[in-house]
């Protein structure tokens, strides 16, 4: 069977020890922050074209640094929050004092989504910013962040896939990983990181670019955003399909891992996640009109 090996790239960027602690810059610590300050440098340059809006643009620099405190607390509230409650809530009730302890890892999408959307209405409502307007800006940066998560989720080897016997399957380390039913030697996976890089960041980014650099839909309010959800739950539904699931879903009877399933049929959690998000997206794709 033919298969990629791992790449040898370390999760740490550099590690340095003083007074007996060690502190490490990780991937996935520079993921966020690049892609929530690129994410800022977007939304900026874009409320610096009048042109792409009809009327003022919604907010000015100062209220744009302020959103991204907001959407910072959102993403890490948020994100670990749903972590707790979609994924482990049994684990976190008896070890309430484990939900601090993010170093450990443990962070949910759907959840800090829903942060952001909490923190989003909230600082929309105390500026006087049009919520559907600011949800366009924050759609057409939340990309970029969402490439760079998933590349340091690759580099992290986690949340990988199910296994494969395709030529692009990659050898991810570490017990967990190869440990395959009815696999002999080497276990080859899916590499959904990337798949997800791709569709949800990549793709998805420059999708929403165009549209609105070059198509005007930031004349409508709540298209970017409709298209967003839309984009990302649909790509994050399909690639549940070859995405390992989360070990505590999976039994001796329910070997696929499914949150929500009959007769060997179901949902994985990410997939019962996402189909709100489809939902409420194609809502608002339906509904957009001209400001």
């Amino acid at each position: 069977m033919s298969y990629l090996p791992f790449p040898q790239i370390s999760p740490e960027i550099f590690a340095i020890d003083i007074f007996g602690m060690t502190f490490a810059l990780r991937w996935y610590a520079v993921a966020y922050i690049v892609g929530l300050i690129g994410g800022w440098r977007l939304a900026l340059d874009t409320l610096r074209r009048p042109a792409l809006w009809h009327g003022a643009p919604p907010m000015n620099a100062d209220q744009v640094e302020r959103l991204l405190t907001w959407v910072i607390i959102g993403v890490i509230l948020g994100g670990r929050l749903g972590f707790v409650l979609f994924y482990q809530p049994g684990f976190y009730l008896q070890n309430p004092a484990a939900i601090l302890k993010v170093w450990e890892g443990g962070m949910s999408f759907h959840g800090g989504f829903l942060g952001v959307v909490v923190a989003g209405i909230v600082f929309c409502r105390r500026e006087g910013i049009p919520m559907l307007k600011a949800a366009d800006i924050m759609a057409l940066a939340a990309p970029l962040g969402l490439f760079l998560g998933r590349i340091a989720n690759f580099i992290n080897a986690e949340l990988w896939g199910r296994p494969t016997t395709m030529p692009w399957g990659v050898a991810f380390p570490g017990d967990a990983a190869q440990t395959c039913p009815d696999v002999t030697g080497i276990c080859a996976r899916h590499p959904s990181q990337l798949y997800e890089a791709v569709l949800e960041g990549l793709l998805l980014g420059l999708v929403l670019l165009w549209l609105a650099y070059r198509r005007g839909w930031l004349k409508w309010p709540g298209a970017l955003t409709g298209l967003f959800l839309t984009g990302y739950g649909a790509a994050r539904l399909v690639v549940e399909f070859v995405r390992q699931p989360d070990a505590q879903f999976i039994t001796d009877g329910n070997p696929l891992g499914l949150a929500l399933h009959f007769g060997g049929y179901g949902l994985t959690m990410g997939q019962i996640l996402s189909l709100p998000m489809i939902a409420v997206g194609l809502w608002l794709l339906l509904r957009a009109r001209p400001a």
